[in-house]
């Protein structure tokens, strides 16, 4: 794959963090062999130190490898808004292009939404989107902060640019065991034939977090937990669980049914918190207040899951980090005269483990004793300690032109119809300790049961 990777933003935590580390594991690969990388930023600093910065996050690091892409690649400082500028970014990427001999163009906006029209309108204005190979554009999460933005945007964006060749990332959608979810749905007649009203008896989607906001604090105080999680990873997760089988399994057909389902998705429920400290935090606005904690009970008014109860669970601050699925079945009727058994319940690990497994209810020995008893499988264990990261999945797609794992323009639109209905009604955050969270969300789900916080 040849490719010129412009980066914006490259100066920011998500560069360093995600994006420089991907690109190396790909090269480390083989998986990237002609490339070259423009880094952007508005700070004056060199290539040198705006990769330094990546380094701690590359595990057994190989420095040959990252001096060959040092080598291939080079800083423009630029002032977003400054259009003169953008033509000398333009001769660069020219001078690049014709030294590494590379047509295509993967321009990467991991800026702050509020760049992401005049970003686009000034490449579009000095040409460069025109080029010989092609030109791809990728847009950070979140897209907009609230649907009127979100339209803004999107409309800005299709009068410079065709609908296949924009990539909006979710990052969850990049992880193995997110993208698992159709495969353990669609490949296994066991499970697809019971994720329905008839047995299951709720779902839970848990994103919790142990840090607190620390690094994106003036960030995360404009957002908060309901803008930065649940609009985006926690919908996303919500429509794959739910969603009707696909005609086809291509990007197209299966975005046609995660919509159908966010149509469908009602808020029945929902309760705020912000962590105590929290107004403390550097740049945070005094009175804040911004959510760092949300629980929601949701419904999807449809045949398959009318009357299922759906639960979703994120937070800073938490006691302990975990992103998990929980499927829980209803409890089968008391026929072997012992009853006092489990339900049983599907969970799906996506971090810290990844993997999934079932709890079942089996007799224990030499008693009439019903005694849980799991069926486990461990993704690492199969797999080993080199799964591909989220970042390198979502770069070979976009390298590879598949739009699959990536979201579209009406996905995000109904998604942030549903959080604007939650803002309207100015809700009342609760305070919470680190390491808790606001007791009010337990009686969200009392009916049904508690949370499943633990990890396995």
């Amino acid at each position: 794959m040849d490719c010129t990777f412009i980066i914006f933003g490259a100066t920011g935590d998500l560069a360093s963090k995600k994006i420089f580390p991907a690109i190396y594991y790909l090269k480390k690969k083989g998986q990237i062999r002609n490339f070259s990388i423009v880094a952007i930023g508005r700070r004056d600093l060199d290539i040198k130190s705006v990769l330094e910065k990546s380094k701690k996050y590359i595990k057994n690091i190989d420095t040959k490898i990252f001096s060959q892409i040092v080598s291939k690649s080079h800083y423009f400082q630029l002032d977003f808004d400054d259009k003169v500028k953008y033509n000398e970014l333009g001769k660069l990427i020219e001078k690049v292009e014709n030294k590494n001999k590379s047509t295509n163009r993967l321009f990467y906006l991991a800026t702050l939404p509020n760049f992401f029209e005049k970003i686009s309108e000034n490449l579009a204005k000095c040409g460069l989107v025109k080029n010989k190979g092609w030109s791809r554009i990728v847009f950070e999460k979140p897209f907009g902060e609230n649907l009127q933005s979100a339209r803004r945007i999107n409309k800005t964006l299709k009068k410079i640019f065709k609908e296949d060749q924009i990539y909006r990332i979710d990052h969850y959608l990049g992880k193995e065991l997110v993208q698992n979810i159709l495969f353990l749905r669609f490949t296994n007649s066991m499970f697809e034939s019971i994720l329905n009203k008839e047995y299951v008896d709720h779902v839970q989607i848990i994103l919790s977090e142990k840090i607190g906001i620390k690094g994106r604090e003036g960030y995360y105080d404009q957002y908060g937990a309901l803008k930065d999680v649940v609009q985006n990873h926690m919908f996303q997760i919500l429509s794959l669980i739910s969603m009707e089988a696909p005609k086809k399994m291509v990007d197209e057909k299966i975005r046609d049914e995660k919509v159908k389902v966010l149509k469908k998705a009602r808020i029945e429920d929902v309760v705020l918190g912000q962590y105590k400290g929290y107004l403390n935090e550097k740049d945070v606005r005094k009175n804040s207040r911004t959510e760092t904690f949300a629980a929601l009970e949701m419904s999807i008014v449809n045949s398959r899951w009318r009357g299922v109860p759906f639960y979703l669970f994120t937070g800073k601050a938490m006691k302990k980090s975990i992103a998990t699925v929980h499927i829980q079945f209803k409890k089968p009727k008391c026929l072997m005269g012992v009853c006092n058994y489990l339900p049983n319940y599907l969970s799906i690990q996506l971090a810290p483990e990844e993997g999934f497994y079932m709890q079942l209810n089996a007799k224990a020995p030499g008693v009439s004793t019903i005694v849980p008893v799991k069926m486990e499988y461990c993704h690492n264990c199969t797999f080993g300690p080199n799964t591909p990261r989220a970042y390198e999945n979502l770069l070979v797609n976009i390298l590879e032109g598949d739009k699959t794992v990536f979201v579209r323009t009406d996905e995000i639109e109904e998604a942030w119809d549903l959080i604007d209905k939650i803002k309207k009604n100015k809700l009342k955050v609760f305070s919470y300790k680190k390491g808790s969270y606001p007791l009010s969300a337990d009686s969200l789900i009392k009916s049904r049961g508690s949370w499943h916080l633990k990890e396995k």
